[in-house]
C-alpha cells in the first residue's frame, strides 16, 4: 500500500540517527525482479497486462556501492541471474563468492524440499561441512592420558632428581626434595581421611609450600580446592561448606582470619615437625586419570559461585604433549597466577611434568610494570602467562619487558591490539601467543601465534584447537553455521572438566552430548561465547551471548552481583553493567534505584559487596537513579543507562576540598584513574573502586608529576588524597638535591589534567619550574 512513498519522505518520517558511513534505514538491498515474460501466465479475463521480458541486464560497473550490500536478481531464459554490489571495505571477494555459493545451496534445498522450514535448510556444501568439522578439529595428540599427576611428576623425578624444581624469594627446592616434603605431607592427610574424590581445601598465597601443598593433596589421592586468602570471609565460607571440605591447608596467620567452618585445619608452618615423622616415600597412586584434581569456584549467575571439576586427565592434556607449546627441562616458568586462577594449573604443571624450574613471583612484584620487567629479567623467566589486562598495562609502560622470554601467553579477555602492537614494534619474545579458554577446559582451548599485525587492526584472533580438542561453531538448532557466520562456541575433548559440584541439572544444562563424534559419552562445553570461522580456519571472538563478562582474567556473571545489590534493604532494584573505560579496560558499574525513604550511597554499597564478594566483582562506580529506563517490552533498556560521567555525583557529607596544590593534583589523578568528577582529600582510593592494577597507574602518575620514587606499598598505605599528599611531601623534603621551590597553586581553569598515550598526566608550563618535571 505504501510501495510509492518516497525515500525522503520516509527518512523525514522516522529521523533515524545519521551516520556518514552507512544508509539510515537499511544497509542490505535485496531485489527480485520476477516479472513473467508470458502474457498467457499472468492475464486474467478483463485485464490488461504489460510484459517485460529479462532476457538480459547489462553488467554495469557503478564505481560506489549504494549499500553496504546490494543484491539484484532478475528471470532470463537461462534461469535466474544475480549481480551483487559490495562495499569492499567490509566484504572481499572471496566472502561474496562463498555467500553467493552458500545461496545456491539453499536454492537446491528448497527445490528438494519446499516444505522445510528455511531455517533448517543447509547451505554449506559437504565439503564445507567436512572441513569445519573434522579438518579443523584434527588435533588429536598422543600424551598421557590415563596417568595421574603424581605418578607424571614422579616420573619426573627419576629423571632429573637433582633439577631445580622451585624457586621463591632465594628459597629453592630440588625435584627429590619436593617430592619427598610432598610425600610426608601426603601420609599425613591420608592418615586425616584424604583420598579419591576428597577436596581439600588450601588457602595459601604463592609460595613453596603452597605447591607442596597442592602435590601432597593429589598424592594422597585427593582434590585441592583453593580458597584465595583475599576472598570475603562469606565467600570462603560458602566455598568450604558447599565443596563438603573436611580437611583444609594453610598457614597459622591465615587460619586466624578465615570463617567459621567444621573443617580439620592443618597449618603446614606450625605442624612440620609432626608432618616430617611420616615417611618419605612415595605413596601407591590410589587416584585415576579421570579422578579430580582440583575443584575451582567460579561466579555464579543465581547469586552463589560453582565449583568446577577439573580431572587430572584434562590437565595431562593441557601441558603433556601439546601443539601450542613445548616445554623443555632448562625453562623457567614464571607462577604469576594465584591457585584460584586456573591459569595456575598451566604454569605449574608446565614446569613440574617437564623437568622446568618454577619461579614464584610475589604478587607485590607484579603491581609496578618497571619492577615487574626487572623481575622477568632478574629471575631468568623463559616461559610466562599474563591476563590480558596485566599484559595490557606491561605492554603500554614497558613494551620491551618482554623481550628474554621464549614464550609469552597472555588471555582472559579479548586482547587490545594496541598493546599486542606495541609488543610486537619493540624486542619481542620469540613466541607470543594469545590464548583462549574457559574454566570448564581446563585453562586453554585454542591458541593464536601473533606473528603480525597492522596497525588499523581491531581485532586479534583466538586461534584453533589446543591439541586434542575439537570447537564448533553453532546455531540454535545445533548445527554448523559457514564461515564468517556467527555462531555459539562449544568445546569438545580431553580438556574438559566433569562438570560442577553437586550440580547435575546445570551441569547437564552446560555439558551436552556431542553429536558429532561417534564415541560413546563424549560431550560439548556450551560456552556462551560468540565467534565466527575465518576463511583460514582461525576463530574470531565476537562476544557473549549473554551478561557474563571478564575482568583482568576473571569470569563473572553480572546476575551475582545484582541478586547481592537487590539483598540490601534499603535498595528497589539494580542492574549491572560492564563499561569500556577511558584506556580501553573493562569497568564494572552498578545502578541502582534506591526505596523511598532511604538514603544508601556508593559508599555503604561497596562497603557491603566488599563484604561478600571477591574485590574484582565489586563495581567502581555507582549510579543512583530514579527509576531504571525500560523498553517497550518492560525489560530494563540497558543502552539508554547513562555513562557514570553523564551523572552529577550525589554531594558527599564529608567531602573535603583539596588544601594545597599536592593535594589538588593528586586528587585530580585519582578521579582520572578512577573515572570520577571529584575526588576528596579524605576519600579512600579502594573505596573509591581502585584496585591493585589501577594503583600502579597511581605510582606512575606520581612518579612522572612530582618526580618522586614512591613504593607502591606508600598508596596502600596511605590510601586518601591526604595522606599520600603527606607521603609525596616528605619524599621531595628528603631529597638530597638542593630543595625544590614552593609549590605555587594553579586554577583549575589553567591546568586541565588529561591522559596521553603513556596515560599519564600532562603537567602545565606553570608549575615546571616550581616542580622541576618535564613533560611526559
Amino acid at each position: 500500500a505504501h510501495q510509492d512513498l518516497p525515500f525522503e519522505k520516509l527518512v523525514e518520517v522516522i529521523q533515524p540517527e545519521r551516520d556518514t558511513s552507512r544508509n539510515p534505514l537499511f544497509q542490505v538491498s535485496f531485489q527480485l525482479s520476477n516479472v513473467s515474460n508470458s502474457a498467457g501466465d499472468a492475464s486474467r479475463e478483463g485485464e490488461e497486462v504489460a510484459v517485460v521480458a529479462y532476457e538480459s541486464q547489462p553488467e554495469v560497473e557503478q564505481g560506489v556501492a549504494k549499500f553496504d550490500l546490494g543484491v539484484n536478481i532478475w528471470e532470463s531464459e537461462r534461469g535466474l541471474r544475480v549481480q551483487i554490489d559490495y562495499r569492499t571495505d567490509l566484504f572481499d571477494d572471496a566472502s561474496i563468492a562463498l555467500l553467493l555459493k552458500h545461496f545456491e545451496m539453499l536454492l537446491v534445498g528448497i527445490t528438494q524440499d519446499p516444505y522445510l522450514r528455511i531455517s533448517l535448510l543447509p547451505v554449506m556444501t559437504s565439503e564445507e561441512q567436512h572441513k569445519i568439522l573434522v579438518e579443523w578439529n584434527e588435533t588429536a595428540i598422543d600424551y598421557p592420558r590415563h596417568s595421574s599427576l603424581p605418578a607424571l611428576f614422579e616420573s619426573q623425578v627419576e629423571r632429573t632428581p637433582a633439577g631445580v624444581a622451585i624457586v621463591c624469594e632465594g628459597e629453592q627446592l630440588t625435584y627429590a626434595e619436593l617430592n619427598e616434603r610432598a610425600n610426608r605431607l601426603a601420609h599425613y592427610l591420608r592418615r586425616l581421611g584424604v583420598g579419591p574424590e576428597v577436596p581439600v581445601g588450601i588457602c595459601m598465597e604463592r609460595s613453596i609450600d603452597l605447591v607442596i601443598g597442592i602435590l601432597g593433596i593429589l598424592k594422597a589421592g585427593g582434590a585441592y580446592l583453593p580458597l584465595d586468602p583475599e576472598y570475603p570471609a562469606q565467600r570462603l565460607s560458602y566455598m568450604i561448606l558447599d565443596a563438603e571440605v573436611s580437611v583444609l591447608l594453610t598457614e597459622q596467620r591465615l587460619a586466624e582470619i578465615l570463617p567459621v567452618h567444621p573443617a580439620r585445619v592443618v597449618c603446614l608452618d606450625a605442624e612440620w615437625e609432626s608432618i616430617n615423622k611420616e615417611s618419605a616415600d612415595n605413596l601407591e597412586h590410589s587416584a585415576l586419570a579421570e579422578n579430580p584434581a582440583y575443584v575451582i569456584y567460579t561466579s555464579g549467575s543465581t547469586g552463589r559461585p560453582k565449583g568446577v571439576v577439573v580431572t587430572h586427565k584434562a590437565v595431562a592434556r593441557t601441558v603433556c604433549n601439546t601443539n601450542y607449546i613445548e616445554f623443555e627441562p632448562n625453562d623457567r616458568v614464571a607462577q604469576v597466577s594465584n591457585s584460584s586462577f586456573d591459569a595456575a594449573t598451566f604454569e605449574i604443571w608446565g614446569a613440574l611434568l617437564h623437568g622446568a624450574t618454577l619461579v614464584v613471583i610475589p604478587k607485590e612484584a607484579t603491581l609496578l610494570p618497571s619492577h615487574f620487567a626487572g623481575q622477568i629479567r632478574e629471575l631468568a623467566v623463559s616461559v610466562m602467562f599474563l591476563t590480558t589486562a596485566l599484559f595490557n598495562q606491561v605492554a603500554s609502560e614497558v613494551p620491551e619487558a618482554f623481550k628474554t622470554l621464549r614464550y609469552l601467553l597472555f588471555g582472559g579477555e579479548a586482547a587490545d591490539p594496541r598493546s599486542v602492537l606495541e609488543v610486537l614494534k619493540s624486542e619481542r619474545p620469540a613466541t607470543l601467543l594469545n590464548v583462549y579458554g574457559p574454566t570448564e577446559s581446563t585453562t586453554f582451548a585454542s591458541w593464536y601465534p601473533v606473528e603480525n599485525l597492522s596497525a588499523d587492526s581491531s581485532i586479534l584472533p583466538i586461534g584453533r584447537p589446543l591439541g586434542n580438542t575439537q570447537i564448533y561453531l553453532l546455531d540454535k538448532q545445533l548445527r554448523p553455521v559457514p564461515v564468517g557466520v556467527r555462531g555459539e562456541l562449544y568445546i569438545g575433548g580431553d580438556g574438559l572438566a566433569r562438570g560442577y559440584l553437586k550440580s547435575p541439572v546445570l551441569t547437564a544444562t552446560r555439558f551436552i552430548p556431542n553429536p558429532f563424534s561417534s564415541r560413546a559419552g563424549e560431550r560439548l562445553y556450551r560456552t556462551g561465547d560468540e565467534a565466527r570461522f575465518l576463511p583460514t580456519g582461525e576463530i574470531e571472538f565476537l562476544g557473549r551471548s549473554d551478561e557474563q563478562v571478564k575482568i583482568r582474567g576473571y569470569r563473572i556473571e553480572l546476575g551475582e552481583i545484582e541478586t547481592h545489590l537487590w539483598q540490601h534493604k534499603g535498595v528497589r532494584d539494580a542492574v549491572v553493567l560492564a563499561r569500556e573505560g577511558e584506556a580501553g579496560e573493562k569497568l564494572l558499574v552498578a545502578y541502582v534505584v534506591r526505596d523511598e525513604g532511604t538514603g544508601i550511597g556508593g559508599m555503604e554499597l561497596r562497603r557491603m559487596l566488599s563484604e561478600r564478594l571477591p574485590e574484582y566483582m565489586v563495581p567502581t562506580s555507582f549510579v543512583m537513579l530514579e527509576e531504571l529506563p525500560l523498553t517497550a517490552n518492560g525489560k530494563v533498556d540497558r543502552r539508554a543507562l547513562p555513562e557514570p560521567s553523564q551523572v552529577m555525583p550525589e554531594e558527599e557529607k564529608d567531602f573535603a576540598s583539596p588544601r594545597s596544590p599536592v593535594e589538588e593534583l593528586i586528587a585530580d589523578i585519582f578521579a582520572s584513574v578512577l573515572h570520577l568528577n571529584s575526588v576528596g582529600v579524605n576519600d579512600n582510593f579502594f573505596e573509591l573502586g581502585g584496585h591493585s592494577l589501577l594503583a600502579t597507574q597511581i605510582i606512575s602518575r606520581i612518579r612522572e608529576t612530582f618526580k618522586v620514587e614512591l613504593p607502591l606499598r606508600a598508596l596502600f598505605a596511605n590510601p586518601t588524597v591526604a595522606g599520600l599528599a603527606a607521603a609525596v611531601e616528605a619524599e621531595l623534603k628528603s631529597e638530597a638535591e638542593p630543595q625544590a621551590p614552593a609549590i605555587s597553586r594553579v586554577s583549575r581553569e589553567q591546568y586541565r589534567a588529561r591522559l596521553s598515550s603513556a596515560g599519564l598526566l600532562e603537567v602545565p608550563e606553570a608549575l615546571k619550574s616550581s616542580m622541576q618535571v618535564s613533560k611526559s
